[in-house]
């Protein structure tokens, strides 16, 4: 009996020392538990990058950020052939309570409303994103307030419309979008640099097309009747006040407006935005 127990301590004193080995050499390797040290397989990431990280804020509304997200991905693959995609981050805001937010805006208190985007810019960059697109036509307002506060680029999508419309040597197009969008000059003056004049539905249109974006677009509810009524405005607005084409300046509209349905051009904001942002990504430092 003294033999069995002096052989058992033995193999439990051996079986203890390792274990400790063991725990040691785990520790030493690098895994969570090592004090401030990165693990070996961190050091096989490359440092440079061959493309830059699209940082996207989105969920104003999901609806339309669906199809950044798609776009991005299409176009880079379509770019560098094979699997490649697109490197993004989205920050997706929450539209509820967003929502409540853009009605404060909308009476002038910005207060919530820029909170909330600064905090989905800062997010982004302390995730890694090099530049920001702001998936939100009514939203790019604030492009250089956040460019400003929080330091990286941000893609302005009216610079991007703007740019596209003066390349099919167009002068006076119609501008779709919120109330805010159309009314207000920060879109206007910045298509005037690309020297583009901007013509608006009249006051019941633009509440009419408010109201559809935000009561049934942002919930990715398209109905038949609302894509009739759009295509009217515009067609109004072609032969009443000389629009050469439309500018579909809600990243929601293109869900159910399409080149297709008119006959001057139609430019997607969205499909236009993600591709500025895919060429920012991958042109070289």
């Amino acid at each position: 009996m003294n033999l069995k127990f002096k052989y058992a301590r033995f193999f439990i004193v051996l079986l203890v020392i390792l274990i400790s080995y063991g725990c040691a050499a785990h520790h030493r390797n690098g895994e969570p538990n090592d004090a401030g040290k990165q693990p070996g397989y961190v050091k096989t990431i490359p440092q440079e990058r061959p493309i830059k990280t699209i940082g996207i804020i989105g969920g104003v509304s999901w609806a339309s950020s669906i199809e950044y997200y798609r776009l991005m991905n299409e176009m880079v693959r379509d770019r560098l052939g094979g699997v490649h995609s697109a490197e993004i981050l989205m920050f997706s805001i929450e539209f509820g309570e967003f929502s409540k937010q853009e009605r404060l805006a909308d009476k002038g208190d910005w207060t919530l409303m820029t909170a909330t985007m600064l905090d989905a810019a800062q997010r982004l960059k302390r995730g890694g994103a090099d530049f920001i697109v702001i998936a939100s036509n009514t939203l790019n307002s604030l492009a250089p307030l956040i460019e400003e506060k929080v330091g990286l680029p941000v893609l302005h999508i009216a610079d991007a419309t703007g740019k596209a419309v003066q390349k099919k040597g167009l002068r006076t197009v119609a501008l779709l979008g919120t109330k805010h969008t159309m009314e207000h000059p920060f879109y206007r003056e910045r298509l005037k640099k690309y020297g583009i004049d901007v013509v608006t539905p009249n006051e019941k249109e633009r509440d009419y097309i408010n109201t559809i974006i935000f009561d049934e677009l942002c919930a990715n509810r398209v109905k038949p009747e609302a894509k009739k009524e759009f295509l009217k405005i515009i067609n109004r607005l072609r032969k009443k006040d000389g629009a050469q084409g439309v500018i579909l300046g809600c990243t929601e509209i293109p869900l159910f407006i399409k080149q297709g349905d008119l006959d001057i051009p139609v430019f997607d904001t969205t499909a236009i935005h993600s591709a500025a942002a895919v060429e920012y990504s991958l042109k070289e430092k």
